[in-house]
């Protein structure tokens, strides 16, 4: 929200107090908590579907695209949130929050009650990340970020694991430990994994609430004055940005003709695009329906009626930031900050695909069977996620000290750049041995790229929007990763026979476009950081 009453400007601070190393182990925790409860259902579904009688595609569903659809419509809220209320409230609320929905899925004795629980998990832990990046960010100076997104990396790779290992061995113990009685409680393994796994954000939540707020922008030297309604103005995000209930907004905005007119036509032309992709889709890879909730649906229209509704949420939000919050929207449309989304979102649909269907590649290339691709595949991805940030983190801030915003740049040029040729050579591997080998260069070049890319983003911003261009950062990651990434190698491996090896590469194709990407970020990086305050202040923000 922008203001027009002067502060007076704050000193940056240096260096990392006592209290920002606390801060940066509670809100990695959080991150590392959110993927376990996020991630646990895809170990335990063999289990729920027996007990339930519930098929792949409701399960797919759930964890899926309509998942990623309301996960990244809730963070844009739950983010305005983030940038007007006390963040380790809001935080330590959702986590409650997302931990007794994930508990409630022990409960479940049917579709219904699972639905409920996943979509608790989801809007709850939209608020996780702006949450956690905007904290961070007022408790590390400049200098030192690149190594604090490395600990959230570190800790999201954890929490990949941990889903894996805890889900798969608590279930495992309980079902042996009461194999042919009655079990307390009549819980079978996997209701039984999820109250486990709900125990640790309970706790989790109450520390962080009790956490002392940082000052919201003292390590940038930027005053951030209070906002005196968070709460509507979070409100309003979301009905501005709600298909249908956008139009209430414009019209309540007194939004003009030209208002009208782009968001109109824009909404044709996306309509129009995802119905031509439905199409071309369906021709390349024709599909049977799913069958889920008593309805027949094709595959390929569920996918892209999704892309459909986040891309007209996008266009939503920044017509929303151009009708009330002109500062923001000046800032947050920034050449750089702009690509630097894109181009994490074509990567993170690089990285979705490969980690999606790797297991799956491992059993078809070389007969492993899923419990020895849980264990290999599981832990190697694990550790490896958690050494790149451990390697990325330190370096992305040495480059920062000597180049400035331009070193991070260089530094995810090269990771990505190269990351394509170590990819194909990891998929050519003829047995299991050379392809883990490989596969240990690949995912560390494969993870570089994330810190320099994090701390860069959100130093183009003020700090009082860091939550909601974190939600942003999300909606549009999420569409193109996850909801495109797996879908993608998907209806490539159907055409191609079923050559997964292939398939995965093929979603290299966005590479080039990548790197067209970082160059224009190369050349105007330096000019956006330093026209950030000016940009805001013609926006009307007293800076």
């Amino acid at each position: 929200m922008a203001t027009t009453v002067a502060h007076e400007a704050l000193k940056p601070a240096a260096k990392v107090t006592r209290a920002g190393w606390y801060a940066l182990t509670l809100v990695s925790a959080a991150q590392a908590i959110s993927l376990l409860d996020r991630q646990i259902l895809s170990i335990l579904a063999p289990a729920i579907r027996e007990d339930l009688g519930i098929g792949d595609a409701e399960l797919g569903l759930l964890y899926g695209t309509v998942f990623s659809l309301f996960y990244a419509l809730f963070s844009l809220p739950l983010g305005r949130l983030v940038d007007g209320w006390i963040r380790t409230r809001l935080l330590g609320i959702c986590i409650f929050g997302w931990s007794l929905a994930a508990g409630l899925a022990a409960f479940a004795n049917g579709f219904g009650m699972l639905a409920l629980s996943r979509l608790g998990v989801g809007v709850g832990e939209g608020a996780t990340q702006p949450a956690a990046n905007s904290i961070i960010f007022d408790v590390f100076p400049r200098e030192r970020r690149g190594t604090a997104m490395a600990a959230l990396g570190i800790a999201t790779a954890l929490g990949l694991g941990l889903s894996m290992t805890l889900g798969g061995v608590v279930a495992h113990w309980w079902d042996v430990r009461y194999a042919g009685v009655e079990a307390p409680g009549g819980f079978s393994g996997w209701q039984f994994a999820f109250l486990v796994a709900a125990l640790p954000g309970l706790l989790l939540s109450v520390l962080i609430y009790r956490m002392k707020e940082p000052t919201r922008g003292a390590m940038d030297g930027i005053v951030s004055p209070p906002d005196p309604a968070p709460f509507t103005a979070s409100a309003k995000v979301l009905g501005a940005v709600t298909p249908g209930a956008n139009w209430f907004y414009l019209w309540n905005h007194k939004a003009g003709a030209k208002q009208w007119t782009v968001n109109l036509v824009s909404l044709a032309v996306i309509l129009v695009f995802c119905v031509a992709m439905t199409r071309i889709t369906q021709a390349f890879s024709p599909r049977p329906p799913i069958e889920a909730l008593g309805l027949s649906i094709d595959p390929h229209v569920l996918q892209w009626s999704v892309v459909a509704i986040g891309a007209f949420v996008i266009l939503n939000l920044f017509q929303s930031f151009k009708l009330t919050d002109r500062a923001t929207y000046n800032v947050v449309s920034s050449p750089s900050v702009i690509l630097l989304i894109v181009v994490a979102g074509f990567q993170t649909s690089i990285n979705y695909g490969v980690m999606g269907f790797t297991p799956s590649f491992l059993n078809r290339a070389f007969g492993l069977s899923p419990a020895q691709t849980g264990v290999q595949f599981g832990l190697l991805a694990a550790v490896l996620g958690m050494i790149g940030p451990i390697v990325a983190g330190p370096l992305s801030d040495w480059l920062t000290a000597r180049m400035g915003g331009k070193g991070r740049v260089w530094l995810t040029i090269f990771s990505l750049g190269i990351s394509p040729f170590f990819g194909i050579w990891t998929f050519s591997a003829t047995n299991p041995t050379e392809f883990y080998l490989r596969f240990v260069g690949y995912s560390l070049i494969l993870t570089l790229w994330l810190p320099p890319l994090y701390s860069l983003l959100y130093d183009l911003v003020l700090p009082r929007m860091r939550g909601i261009t974190s939600s942003l950062f999300i909606i549009i990651t999420t569409l193109l990763g996850l909801g495109m990434g797996p879908y993608f190698v998907g209806i490539v491996s159907d055409r191609n026979g079923g050559d997964l090896g292939q398939a995965i590469m093929s979603i290299n194709v966005v590479v080039p476009a990548i790197l067209v990407c970082l160059f224009v970020i190369l050349f105007r990086v330096n000019r956006d950081e330093a026209t950030m305050l000016e940009r805001a202040r013609a926006g009307g923000e007293a800076v």
